[in-house]
């Protein structure tokens, strides 16, 4: 109780500060009202989402048994459900956001540089939900007004799309940005509302595949593609890193949430209840279904896109009720997981400029330029270029809060020197070297192999043994940005000793 008393008390000076704003400075014990309910909802709502079933439904697609799937999907949460849990202890325990935690490692202006790689990374993936909650919308539209698929294309050719499906998009999006608007209470009554029927949802259309492909013997007897473990292992290692980096980033923003935590053990148990098990049940819907889709649609392969496949269910009100299911999903996943953490990590590169509505409104503009529907246009490029290149950027930041806050620190923090210049935490300029120096040789390993994966046309001849350590990104930065952040600190402290 000591630390958050002192948290308290720190709390006017934060306000008045140059380094704060009232989106990112620290959240008295009072005003801390989340139970474990509502983190059990939070990631029932962000689990439960088109992203997630295509995350299975890609594994199957890439040639492994539902077996298979389930077992990597698993392992992959179970893992990254510890630096979850390990860092969402200092939002908890210190009522601070993400980019706030980060300046004690970082430095008070050098937190910038993990807080706005996680702020790219989640402009993506709020431009692929939305792209995703449109093209539920288009499918939707094109039920009621068919001519919406023929309009007059008015979008330039480079970028991809029609004019109907861009004016679902435009929609989604809009919605998207009036929850923005309406700030972080709109999202948690969201989040709580629509956690149960998002539920009953995946389990209708498991039951559907259950009926139509004649019970789960017929969906869950197709084979594995692979003839030797070898040829498993090279698709299971990387498929390993993207389910781990599918999470990734809220492995590092959960202070952003844990900050409302009434405690520890109400961030612990909702997490540990919501997170690992609403994956698997989900995943596992994905798995089962898209291998019943290979029985139930003969001679096309499996369908692996749940909008596409939720159009081909049925009638016209199967498809309302299915679309309109998506859309909600894809509203909670997307501004709990895609818009609480950017805006307040654009807000901290200018506290005095920038808001958290003002960052969700970036994050919702840069999320438009990206052209997500280029990322989701294969299940290779989403799980291999995607979840694991972006996981080599996040799991060094990972490595290195971890190592500074456990290792070093102790959990024991100083909330007002995180809010000002001179402090503990101004290193150099308000930049620490280690830090900088320790995430760059971090990502540098996996520089090579990612080109090879995102371009092989121009970068084909990178050597086997950088495509390799490719597949193991996120473990291996995330541990080598660990050791070496540590290995830096100790050594110049023990120069500042001599």
């Amino acid at each position: 109780m000591a630390a958050t008393h002192a948290s308290s008390a720190h709390s006017a000076e934060p306000h008045r500060s140059p380094l704060s704003n009232p989106d990112i400075a620290p959240i008295p014990a009072e005003q801390r009202t989340w139970n474990w309910w509502h983190y059990c909802a939070l990631w029932i709502g962000m689990s439960v989402c088109i992203t997630t079933y295509t995350l299975a439904s890609g594994l199957i697609d890439s040639g492994m048994s539902w077996v298979q799937a389930m077992w990597t999907i698993f392992l992959g949460n179970t893992i990254v459900l510890v630096p979850m849990l390990l860092n969402a202890h200092a939002g908890a325990r210190y009522g601070i956001p993400f980019p706030v935690f980060a300046r004690a490692s970082f430095g008070v202006l050098g937190s910038n540089v993990p807080a706005l790689l996680r702020a790219l990374v989640a402009c993506g993936w709020f431009g692929i939900q939305t792209w995703l909650g449109g093209e539920a919308i288009f499918q939707l539209a094109r039920l009621v007004w068919p001519g919406i698929a023929t309009l007059p294309n008015v979008v330039p050719g480079f970028v991809g799309i029609t004019t109907g499906e861009a004016a679902a998009f435009l929609l989604f999006w809009a919605i998207n940005v009036f929850f923005i608007l309406k700030g972080t209470e709109s999202i948690k009554w969201l989040e709580s509302l629509a956690a149960p029927f998002l539920i009953l949802v995946g389990l209708a259309l498991l039951a559907w595949a259950h009926e139509r492909a004649g019970g789960f013997g017929a969906i869950l007897s197709q084979p594995s593609r692979f003839r030797t473990n070898a040829e498993f292992l090279a698709v299971f290692f990387p498929s390993l890193t993207a389910m781990i980096g599918y999470w990734a980033t809220l492995s590092l923003n959960i202070p952003d949430f844990t900050r409302y935590a009434r405690s520890q053990r109400d961030q612990v148990v909702g997490q540990a209840l919501g997170l690992p098990t609403t994956m698997t049940l989900f995943a596992f819907i994905g798995v089962a279904v898209t291998s019943a889709t290979a029985i139930i649609f003969p001679g096309g392969g499996v369908v692996w896109d749940p909008v596409v496949l939720l159009g081909r269910v049925g009638g016209p009100l199967a498809v309302l009720l299915s679309m309109l299911a998506l859309s909600i999903a894809t509203l909670t996943t997307n501004l709990a997981a895609n818009v609480v953490s950017p805006a307040n990590d654009f807000s901290n590169v200018a506290p005095r400029v920038i808001s958290f509505r003002t960052g969700g409104l970036i994050t919702a503009v840069i999320g438009v330029l990206m052209m997500p529907w280029k990322v989701l246009a294969s299940s290779q490029g989403y799980i291999f270029t995607w979840l694991v290149g972006y996981s080599a950027l996040l799991g060094p930041i990972g490595g290195i809060l971890i190592a500074d806050y456990f290792v070093l620190r102790r959990t024991v923090l100083e909330p007002g020197d995180l809010y000002r210049r001179g402090g503990r935490y101004e290193y150099a300029g308000g930049f620490n070297p280690a830090a900088l120096v320790a995430v760059a040789l971090g990502v540098a390993p996996n520089v090579p192999g990612f080109l090879a994966q995102a371009n092989p046309s121009a970068f084909g001849g990178v050597p086997e043994f950088w495509r390799g350590l490719y597949s193991y990104a996120w473990f291996l930065g995330f541990a080598l940005s660990g050791a070496v952040y540590l290995a830096l600190m100790r050594r110049s402290r023990a120069g500042a000793g001599r």
